[in-house]
């Protein structure tokens, strides 16, 4: 039931959000002349890797430069800038759930190299598809107001992602098909209103600045 429900609102999805996709492409195309889609190899269900696809919101060839970006990363383009604080820049990831790569509710799919470093969290995880939310994606939405640029790598794999697995796999323990309808309502809310998550706001009472990706 949950499948056939992804495939229902990814293509439900893409047809109504064609509009601005189209817009974003133009925008995109029309600030650089570069490709409009981003694309990069994450790892999915049973560590099969696959082509995670985004609105193109860097300069071209920016993943030469390191994998993680901070919030005032020069790489981000003007349009791509927009893009990610609206979160369009993950829409195209419609289309992923549609190949069956990943599904709406599930832990944020990643790089291979940071897999490998937290493999037996996601031997468990990645027993289903991952996905474009989940509470560790709602929790850190504004991850980039967390981290000192000066350490980004570091603190992602020290402090923020074992964080993520942590709250990914509570999720998993009790996930039903409820839960998964108050995620996919509370992501939609999120970006509606634009406000700060619980550890965005402690990470700015604290004095620190953070990465995103």
């Amino acid at each position: 039931m949950r499948r056939v429900f992804d495939l229902v609102c990814a293509a439900t999805g893409l047809l109504l959000l064609s509009p601005l996709f189209l817009l974003a492409a133009v925008a995109i195309k029309f600030a650089d002349g570069g490709s409009v889609f981003y694309s990069q190899s994450r790892i999915g269900k049973n560590f099969q890797e696959f082509r995670l696809l985004k609105f193109r919101s860097m300069v071209p060839h920016a993943d030469g430069k390191g994998l993680l970006t901070a919030a005032s990363d020069s790489r981000i383009t003007k349009v791509g800038r927009f893009l990610r604080q609206y979160k369009v820049d993950e829409l195209p990831q419609l289309i992923n759930i549609l190949k069956g790569d990943m599904q709406l509710v599930g832990p944020r799919p990643e790089v291979k190299l940071y897999v490998e470093m937290f493999r037996p969290q996601y031997a468990l995880l990645l027993q289903e598809r991952p996905g474009i939310t989940d509470p560790a994606t709602l929790a850190y939405r504004h991850e980039e107001r967390v981290f000192q640029v000066e350490c980004l790598e570091e603190q992602y794999i020290s402090q923020i992602l074992p964080k993520k697995l942590e709250l990914s796999l509570a999720h998993l323990q009790n996930r039903t098909f409820l839960s998964d309808l108050g995620i996919l309502f509370r992501t939609v809310g999120s970006v509606a209103v634009q406000s700060d998550s619980p550890n965005a706001k402690e990470a700015q009472e604290s004095g620190s600045r953070p990465p995103a990706r």
